[in-house]
Formats: C-alpha cells, sequence, structure tokens
C-alpha cells in the first residue's frame, strides 16, 4: 500500500488528497509555506518530499518509520504523515 501511494503521489489530487486525509492542521500550514518559499505547488512539494525520503533515508530512518507503520491502523497514511511531520520545516511564530 505505502508503494503505491509513493507511486501516485505524481498525481496532484492523489497527492493533495492524502494530505486532507491527514487531517492536521500543521501539518497544512508547513506544507503551504515550504510550498510559498520553494515556489512550486502544494501537491509538488508532498511529492518532492516523500521522494527525497525514500531516496535519501538511512536504515535507523526506515526502522523508526517501520516502528510507526505497525502501529498504524493505515500504514502508508501514517508513514506519510512521518514523512512530512518530518521533513517539512517548523513554521516560526512570530510575536504579536
Amino acid at each position: 500500500m505505502f508503494g503505491e501511494m509513493i507511486a501516485a503521489l505524481g498525481r496532484p489530487d492523489v497527492a493533495l488528497g492524502i494530505v486532507a486525509a491527514l487531517d492536521d492542521a500543521d501539518l497544512v500550514k508547513r506544507l503551504a509555506a515550504a510550498s510559498d518559499a520553494a515556489g512550486r505547488a502544494p501537491a509538488d512539494t508532498v511529492r518532492a518530499t516523500v521522494h527525497g525520503f525514500v531516496e535519501t533515508a538511512s536504515d535507523d530512518d526506515w526502522m523508526q518509520l517501520m516502528g510507526i507503520m505497525n502501529r498504524a491502523g493505515d500504514p502508508g497514511l501514517a508513514a506519510i504523515r512521518a514523512i512530512l511531520a518530518r521533513k517539512l520545516p517548523a513554521i516560526e511564530e512570530t510575536a504579536s
């Protein structure tokens, strides 16, 4: 399932559908900020972030991800959430 999700990330509707399924306002804000900073569409940022992880993850990264997936009801979705949460830059809060 996870491999199929990764393969489908090239389709913007799939990438954005996965983000919507995460139902995580913080990740959506971080995705928007990272996309704006890179000058690309959010779906492209999702694809690039996940593919970047897959291509460069260490053995320890994969072990952690497998642990997350083993504990999840939806392992593929949990993996995407974990990758985005780890790789998308945090948004710095400014004092008002």
